[in-house]
């Protein structure tokens, strides 16, 4: 029997390439997007979700369940990005950025885990960042949202372990990807104290972006998982010295691992 997979955010990016990706092997895969008009000639269908909607993800699910009478996998891989000066990054962004990255997974989860409880199965990825590991200079607010999904991911774990319901964490480095165009960039003020450091971080971000791997390499990993008895608990994906970096990070003392990323960022 193929496996129904949902894919949050499916349209573009690396929803996309594992959704073609999984399409290709026999999967039956639907993606989201808040606007699914604009996606009429992707290889999969593409439903409408708003992940700070409650009741567009619970209405979400219900279609999927009602038409397929099961739903197997879901990769939480929505987001979006942030960037800035925590001073200067509005309230209101902040909080939206946490509604997106951290609040809307869960609500997503909620919303499949009825039914793969009566199934007695079933997968949850959840899509991260290798930013979640650590404080990165000017996008603190991006990797602390990434971070409590993948510590909040432990303790779900820990909750569903007697419902046969699996759930991991895939965090990435850096994909070549759309992901800067919709990313919120705190203005870069003439004024501000932080105008040099924040310009040339925001450029060497750009940057990491443009030159990043295959996001076919987050497709392989992701098949890997679901073709996996029990998943650990984190993966990570990307460039080699993305992943070591967060190896050091355990074993440099704290101050030596910030000044590498202070030198790595030039500030």
């Amino acid at each position: 029997m193929s496996k129904v997979v949902l894919i949050t955010g499916g349209s573009s990016g690396i929803g996309k390439s594992i959704g073609e990706y999984l399409t290709k092997r026999n999967f039956i895969v639907y993606g989201t997007s808040r606007n699914p008009e604009k996606y009429k000639e992707s290889q999969f269908p593409i439903l409408t979700l708003d992940v700070k909607d409650v009741g567009s993800i619970q209405h979400l699910a219900k279609t999927i369940i009602e038409k397929e009478g099961r739903l197997d996998v879901l990769i939480n891989n929505a987001g979006v990005g942030i960037t800035g000066p925590i001073e200067e990054i509005p309230e209101e962004e902040i909080k939206a950025n946490f509604e997106t990255n951290f609040f809307g997974p869960i609500n997503v989860i909620k919303s499949v885990l009825p039914q793969m409880r009566v199934q007695r199965s079933g997968l949850i990825i959840n899509i991260t960042s290798i930013a979640g590991y650590m404080g990165l200079p000017y996008r603190g607010i991006y990797s602390a949202s990434k971070g409590a999904l993948e510590i909040i991911t432990e303790a779900f774990r820990m909750e569903l372990k007697d419902f046969n319901i699996h759930m991991t964490n895939v965090a990435p480095g850096d994909f070549a990807t759309n992901i800067a165009a919709g990313r919120f960039h705190a203005p870069l003020l003439d004024k501000s104290p932080y105008h040099k450091p924040y310009g040339n971080t925001l450029e060497l971000m750009n940057s990491h972006v443009d030159s990043g791997s295959n996001p076919d390499m987050m497709a392989e990993a992701v098949l890997k998982i679901i073709n996996t008895k029990k998943p650990k608990i984190h993966y990570k994906v990307g460039a080699f010295m993305q992943k070591f970096s967060i190896v050091l990070k355990r074993i440099l003392p704290d101050r030596m691992y910030e000044k590498l990323l202070l030198n790595h960022y030039k500030l």
